[in-house]
């Protein structure tokens, strides 16, 4: 574990697992075999910050911790100052292959180390800030001309968006249109075209008119907004953007002309990163293994197969943390047992009886329910954590409210069907309630 987190973070971490849920920030407090990862994951960091662009995908299977992973990630790029977004892949709320979905979820779910989702707005505040600091400080126009001011940040706009004008001229229309709205007070309009910049449907048309643009993102033009939001950011200090495509393994489910634009999608956006498009763009995946190696998924469309092709005929000890592709190993019983070490410590520190906590709910009963819980879910340790991790908070929460709780003796420890999700279930020994003895 790193350096002890606030009470806020603290808070939001338990909150979190109290409801079955993986949190969205202070992983590095307790996370379990992901130091292999730090220091090629940090270097690839830094070659973003500098201008570079990179691409992963993370593979594992239900329950090796892909999702925490994509968050602990996060986490240290914001440490970095990067900005992030993290996006789950849906057949029916996010497919790949309608870039412009994918890239309005992007700034829906944009932040920064100082501000949460959806940043877009504030960011494209900050740069204009910059830009007419940037203006005053040349010399060349007085504070209190508002008009040479307002056509100087104009002219400064152009260059620093002239890559992205070429080929998608009406972002930086767009961004022109929202600030002579905010100059003139005319709110609606400036609400209206952050919406339209953050690839929003069903703009007004006056607010569109006002900008001289036409019609909504679509597929096409949604790579170009992306290359002017990596360029507005970075102008505004942050030194890149973490994108991270969750679940992508649900193209395996979709039609198959829908899958194989989906895959293509996803290779249009490896090769427009190799080419350099992307300056500041660091592109995850995450998927299961039968995703990357199956027919119904990556190996349908060779050209993409051939750009993440990764050998692991050889033991995973030896993997390299720097490859295209990273395999998460999962847990086994001692490392649940050890992550659930680490969530009690972390509960610990802010518990209203720290000591009694930490005495009931020893290491012995904690490799215990760990024990359990993976017994009653058909042996399978990797489908664990998250309900172990819910469960174990209960007992916690119980030991530190109540002085005369004993989990040992007042906890017959059911999971019930309804508590688990679709994967969890089958692996369950019993669709029912199950009690299960704890010694």
């Amino acid at each position: 574990m790193t350096s002890p987190a606030s009470q806020a973070r603290r808070r939001e971490v338990i909150a979190a697992l109290r409801r079955g849920t993986v949190p969205e920030s202070g992983l590095d407090q307790f996370a379990v075999g992901l130091d292999r990862f730090s220091v090629a994951m940090d270097e690839e960091l830094d070659t973003v910050a500098k201008g570079g662009a990179t691409f992963h995908a993370i593979r594992g299977e239900y329950g090796s911790g892909k999702t925490f992973f994509a968050r602990w990630l996060a986490e240290r790029a914001k440490r970095a100052g990067l900005a992030t977004s993290e996006i789950q892949i849906s057949e029916t709320e996010t497919p790949l292959h309608r870039l412009e979905t994918v890239y309005r979820r992007l700034t829906e779910r944009l932040s920064t180390p100082t501000h949460r989702p959806s940043a877009l707005g504030p960011v494209i505040d900050s740069w204009f800030y910059i830009l007419e600091e940037e203006v005053l400080e040349a010399g060349e126009v007085a504070e209190d001309d508002e008009q040479g001011l307002s056509d100087a940040v104009d002219v400064l706009l152009e260059q620093r968006l002239a890559a992205v004008a070429r080929t998608t001229p009406a972002f930086a229309a767009a961004l022109r249109g929202y600030r002579r709205a905010r100059l003139t007070g005319d709110a609606a309009t400036a609400e209206a075209l952050i919406a339209w910049l953050g690839g929003q449907k069903s703009v007004a048309a006056s607010a569109r008119s006002a900008a001289g643009v036409r019609g909504d993102l679509d597929h096409f033009g949604a790579l170009g907004f992306l290359q002017g939001l990596l360029a507005v950011l970075k102008d505004c200090g942050h030194r890149g953007l973490l994108v991270v495509l969750d679940e992508i393994e649900t193209l395996q489910r979709v039609r198959g002309d829908v899958r194989e634009k989906g895959l293509n999608a996803l290779r249009q956006l490896l090769d427009e990163i190799d080419a350099g498009r992307f300056p500041g763009l660091f592109l995850v995946i995450t998927g299961t293994p039968a995703f990357f190696d199956g027919q119904q998924g990556v190996q349908r469309l060779p050209p993409l197969a051939q750009r993440l092709a990764t050998d692991f005929t050889t033991d995973p000890r030896f993997d390299s943390p720097r490859a295209v592709q990273l395999r998460l190993q999962g847990f086994d019983l001692d490392r649940l047992a050890e992550l659930g070490r680490n969530i009690r410590q972390l509960y610990v520190t802010g518990a209203r009886n720290p000591d009694r906590v930490q005495s009931t709910v020893d290491d012995d009963y904690t490799a215990v329910l760990a024990t359990a819980i993976t017994g009653e879910l058909g042996g399978k340790v990797g489908v664990a954590p998250r309900i172990f991790l819910r469960k174990l908070v209960d007992v916690l929460d119980r030991v530190d409210d109540h002085d005369d709780f004993d989990p040992r003796r007042d906890y017959p420890l059911t999971v019930s069907s309804s508590e688990l999700n679709e994967i969890e279930r089958n692996a369950a020994a019993s669709a029912g309630d199950v009690d299960l003895d704890l010694p």
